[in-house]
């Protein structure tokens, strides 16, 4: 008979995603062991596995955990109606939104893409790159003459990206400008009134 599923399954597991986020990024992939993420979870390493087969399963659902809400924000955002411009804005505060709070699985997804499996990591990379040209075809639509520069286009879209993605690296959100302020002046830069 096949074993039945606990009714706190989903929340296990995300409580393994939360705490290998913290330790992915504090301590790097592969300087954190099973083990430790077992012992920062206050339980065994074969609770781990029954979880997750694999080290790498845990890191791909912390990637996933992160990149598949910036993935939901862009399909909001791109199915509305709008003027190029605020969908652009709106799209960069929901970003700001979802980076605060996340900065250890920004961390990971920046930095620990080439530790998964070929596969997983192409996966993630199709995400990323389907979010990077949604947001460039926005900066194309209110500058159109990039239409014919899809070099300087996708510079400055990633430009913004590196605007963004770092503020992991700086920002508080306890401290005098919001996460919406720095969605706007990134705005403003990339897309000037």
């Amino acid at each position: 008979m096949a074993r039945t599923q606990a009714s706190d399954y989903e929340q296990r597991r995300e409580g393994i995603v939360e705490k290998a986020a913290d330790l992915f990024a504090s301590m790097g992939f592969r300087g954190a062991s099973v083990s430790d993420l077992a012992a920062s979870c206050q339980t065994s390493k074969s609770l781990i596995y029954h979880y997750y087969p694999s080290k790498e399963d845990v890191l791909y659902a912390v990637m996933l955990s992160h990149i598949d809400q910036l993935v939901e924000d862009v399909k909001t955002v791109m199915a509305q109606a709008g003027s190029p411009r605020d969908r652009l804005q709106w799209l960069l505060h929901l970003f700001m939104e979802h980076y605060v709070g996340a900065a250890a699985r920004q961390k990971v997804l920046l930095n620990e893409l080439g530790n998964l499996p070929e596969d997983k990591r192409l996966s993630v990379m199709r995400k990323q790159r389907m979010i990077i040209d949604a947001v460039q075809s926005l900066i194309v639509d209110i500058h159109p003459e990039l239409a014919n520069e899809p070099a300087e286009a996708r510079v400055r879209t990633m430009l913004l990206f590196g605007m963004l993605n770092w503020t992991k690296t700086w920002f508080d959100d306890r401290g005098p400008v919001t996460a919406g302020a720095i969605a706007d002046m990134a705005f403003d830069l990339i897309a000037p009134a």
